[in-house]
């Protein structure tokens, strides 16, 4: 399962790569002076950040509209779905960076 979560933490991660810097054909490169046009890691990660928490808003309010009985069932669920796929999302990349923190600190001066 972990490595599903993991796959899914790059894919997006790529997908929000290829959002910033523009739809690349696959047999396109990026050079220096186009990466460094592109975002910063950091805006991307914020970027990601701000979308997992419309998806959780999202979901919150298709449960809340279920409550009154205008989402169905289907509704219900995909909100769902998107919702824990993005949190499972989230946490993997989390663990990565704690990871790569924990790396850098045991690493020789």
């Amino acid at each position: 399962m972990a490595d599903v979560t993991a796959l899914a933490g790059t894919q997006a991660y790529a997908k929000a790569l290829n959002n910033a810097i523009g739809a690349r054909g696959a047999g396109e490169s990026l050079n220096g002076t186009e990466a460094a046009a592109g975002p910063s890691f950091a805006e991307l990660l914020a970027e990601a950040g701000q979308s997992a928490i419309e998806t959780g808003v999202g979901a919150e309010k298709v449960s809340l509209e279920s409550i009154t009985g205008d989402a169905g069932l289907a509704d219900i669920v995909t909100a769902v779905s998107n919702a824990e796929a993005t949190l499972e999302t989230v946490v993997a990349v989390r663990d990565r960076v704690i990871q790569a923190y924990q790396d850098i600190i045991k690493m020789p001066i």
